[in-house]
């Protein structure tokens, strides 16, 4: 896309009173920037508009503002990136809400590689620095990329992680301007993603980081990925709202847990509880991936798997073997379930889980649900 034709984008991006999902909506019912221009005032009152947010879109008034904004953007170095372009995030895509125009500094490619994102809070315990930083390392050498928010703790301890990583990347989530560098002790952290990772905004140039643009950020980290990992995270913190609408918008959610009387393990514990998969290295995150995924991340890995599957079924006794057939990766079973397909009797499917569970290559979820286990 010419960077002209960005204009109309950002005018509407914009337009005061106007908002991105709104603009998300127009853009959805009108299908371009150029057709919202081109309406009439009164069809434009036909979407509920406030009579002055159609009036400013009718009247065109931000359109100037719109190339002194493009001309700052081309200065910065930075890209502009529509939610009709192929390099927009495909899963980002997804969501109820997503973004129209993305500002980005960085490798752009990135955004449409496979990514988890890791959140936590902004003063964590020294345990939460060394396991964000740890899992994100780990997870960036099995090829996933790493988000987060550049905020103080855990996102910083994050990227920092996946830029130990001798292939990693990590894409930062920003709920200010791309060109505000906030926190301001982040400056080196900052600077090192744009040069091997990705910064990304919704916000326009310049904006200030209000404490009401990071809920709306969150939604960009939540949504970005193939699920969300929260460190540590007070009850009524942000990494919560993150996790909340991960579980909105699918996506895995994972927590590490941590010590109960601290008040900044509430988040993940609670989480836990909640359903959600407790993590204490990467192999928790990586197999919770659909399988396609870690097959893409880890082909070699994927093919030792085989093999080592093929070798514990050649040691189970029949029973064991049966059951073992039936169970998959990806998809619990009951112990009802097994005992009809297995044609085994009860006592026979419970020692026969018992003895898989003691070789690790069964595990038993709540509800008597049985899951075979990666390897």
């Amino acid at each position: 896309m010419q960077s002209e034709q960005y204009l109309s984008w950002l005018a509407l991006a914009l337009t005061p009173g106007l908002g991105a999902r709104s603009a998300g909506k127009l853009l959805r019912q009108m299908g371009s920037p150029e057709a919202v221009f081109n309406a009439s005032l009164t069809t434009l009152e036909s979407y509920r508009l406030p009579a002055a947010v159609a009036q400013a879109i009718h009247t065109r008034q931000s359109l100037s503002v719109a190339a002194k904004e493009l001309a700052q953007v081309q200065a910065a170095g930075c890209q502009l990136l529509t939610w009709d372009e192929p390099q927009y995030p495909p899963r980002l895509r997804e969501i109820y809400d997503p973004p129209p125009l993305l500002y980005v500094r960085g490798n752009i490619e990135l955004l449409s590689r496979h990514s988890i994102s890791i959140v936590g809070s902004r003063r964590p315990t020294p345990y939460g620095n060394q396991m964000a930083q740890r899992l994100a390392k780990d997870l960036a050498d099995c090829g996933l990329v790493i988000s987060s928010g550049l905020a103080r703790g855990i996102d910083s301890s994050a990227h920092r992680g996946a830029l130990s990583s001798d292939t990693g990347a990590t894409v930062g989530v920003l709920g200010c301007g791309i060109d505000v560098v906030y926190p301001k002790e982040n400056k080196k952290i900052f600077e090192e993603i744009a040069q091997r990772g990705a910064i990304v905004t919704e916000f326009p140039m310049g904006t200030f980081p209000a404490p009401q643009n990071f809920p709306i950020r969150n939604r960009i980290i939540a949504g970005m990925g193939l699920g969300v990992l929260v460190v540590e995270g007070a009850q009524y913190s942000g990494s919560l709202i993150t996790a909340r609408l991960a579980m909105e918008f699918g996506r895995e959610v994972y927590g590490v847990p941590g010590n109960a009387t601290q008040l900044s393990s509430y988040g993940p514990n609670q989480l836990i509880k909640q359903g959600a998969k407790l993590v204490t290295s990467w192999e928790d995150v990586i197999e919770e991936l659909p399988t396609p995924v870690r097959s893409e991340l880890l082909p070699v890995e994927a093919a030792n798997s085989e093999e080592r599957a093929l070798l514990v079924q050649q040691s189970l006794a029949p029973a064991e073997r049966t059951l073992y057939d039936l169970l998959t990766e990806d998809e619990s079973r009951h112990i009802d379930d097994l005992v009809e397909l297995s044609g085994l009797t009860s006592s026979e499917v419970l020692a026969a889980l018992f003895d898989l569970e003691l070789k690790s290559v069964v595990r038993q979820l709540p509800g008597k649900q049985f899951l075979k286990v990666l390897l």
